[in-house]
């Protein structure tokens, strides 16, 4: 099949290049010059491991354009994978997905025969079948599920191992409302072997807010959990170990921390909450989640000054800043609020990441960048808010260690808090 990919941040650049190694064509397609000047020499325009490789690997196949109406034209099928950011309300500002839709939507209406196009990008359930299909048929002057395809394919990626979440997936959602476009996506995954569901527009879309949605809530459930058991004396790890046993539960997701960031869960759950908010709900569980969550971080500062009451002009280090390992990525990330509140405190901040330092320093330039973590360790006391595997490696031997993210070296030696045990 010959696919086009609308966007390539991480969605499209993971997307396009799986599509490539199941052994299709594929164009991508942005209006950044750079990222696609990578992208043909085999480089990704964002940090996924393995995703070089997989590039490099299927070059013969892949190609890259800033003429979104030439990739259209020269396509079968149309992946919308743009950027669905978050209004100040939480609801998601969907004017990339409007421009996507109206671009494909001008060439449709030169084009002859039937195109396909897919909604890969994460929208609220109702998107595609209104505002998008309304956006293509205004601007095609053709009939969607009668003159070309449309259809719903949400993403179930986790950063830092998104090609196996590809290539061995949980399931595969299929949002199909005629049988044309049913089809070409079971035949695009007809090699892959887990349940496929396919199930009306509006229900793909909103299987993938609810799957994140409760994620998210399992995961705040664990730090209010995990915040009683510290007050006991009790390691909530240990608790979670005992629940996850029950089959009805499942263990995935149980792990008390300092909460969730990224690109996905805090977005998608304020989406869904002004979503139930328009309808004129209000969500009380999808609220609390944020709330805890919202609250979870700033407890290691909580922590940090029962060994430091006042904290100015002591230099506190934090080894990570991503919002979790294996990848660069720093939206939400539980850094950002401590920082704040560190710099709230006046305390001098030194933090150490392997990959999100550049990141980090364009919110906060004024903090200072080591080098190393083990330069981190030479301040006052360090705060451990990601919990990269080279940070088990570290002497934390005497120091003051307030760990988020349960990294076990760092209480051997060391005066030692952890946030939930």
């Amino acid at each position: 099949m010959n696919i086009s990919i609308l966007g390539t941040g991480y969605v499209g650049a993971v997307t396009g290049a799986c599509f490539a190694e199941l052994g299709n064509d594929v164009v991508f397609v942005d209006i950044d010059p750079a990222k696609l000047e990578l992208i043909k020499t085999g480089r990704s325009p964002i940090f996924e491991p393995g995703l070089d490789e997989l590039l490099t690997k299927n070059l013969d196949r892949i190609s890259a354009t800033t003429d979104t109406a030439q990739a259209i034209r020269e396509t079968d099928a149309t992946f919308i994978c743009v950027g669905t950011p978050s209004n100040p309300d939480g609801s998601i500002d969907l004017r990339y997905i409007e421009s996507a839709s109206r671009d494909i939507g001008e060439v449709l209406r030169e084009k002859e025969g039937w195109h396909m196009v897919v909604m890969k990008s994460t929208v609220v359930s109702g998107t595609t079948t209104g505002i998008v299909r309304s956006t293509l048929e205004a601007a095609s002057g053709k009939v969607a599920f009668r003159d070309f395809g449309l259809a719903s394919n949400p993403e179930f990626l986790k950063e830092g191992s998104a090609l196996v979440d590809v290539f061995s997936p949980d399931r595969i959602v299929i949002g199909a409302e005629d049988p044309r476009s049913r089809g070409v996506l079971e035949t695009l995954y007809t090699t892959f072997d887990c349940p496929k569901l396919v199930v009306a527009i509006p229900v793909a879309e909103m299987i993938k807010y609810v799957s994140n949605a409760f994620l998210a809530t399992k995961i705040s459930f664990a730090n209010e959990i995990g915040n009683l058991c510290k007050t006991m004396g009790i390691d909530t790890a240990e608790v979670f170990a005992g629940v996850g046993l029950d089959a009805r539960i499942n263990p995935a997701f149980f792990r008390s921390g300092i909460g969730f960031g990224g690109s996905c869960f805090p977005k998608d759950v304020r989406a869904l909450i002004a979503q139930a908010e328009a309808a004129g709900l209000y969500p009380k569980i999808l609220s609390s989640v944020v709330a805890v969550n919202e609250d979870q971080p700033l407890r290691l500062l909580a922590l940090l000054r029962k060994h430091i009451p006042d904290l100015e002009g002591k230099r506190i280090g934090l080894l990570g800043l991503a919002f979790k390992p294996d990848t660069d990525d720093i939206r939400e990330s539980r850094a950002i609020p401590i920082i704040e509140a560190l710099q709230d405190a006046r305390a001098d901040v030194i933090a150490y990441d392997p990959l999100a330092i550049a990141h980090v320093r364009s919110l906060f330039p004024e903090i200072t960048y080591a080098s190393s973590a083990a330069e981190v360790l030479e301040s006052d006391a360090v705060l451990i808010i990601t919990e990269w595997k080279e940070f088990e490696a570290l002497d934390y031997t005497g120091k003051i260690v307030i760990d988020g993210r349960r990294v076990p070296k760092a209480a051997i030696g060391s005066i030692y808090e952890g946030v939930c045990w």
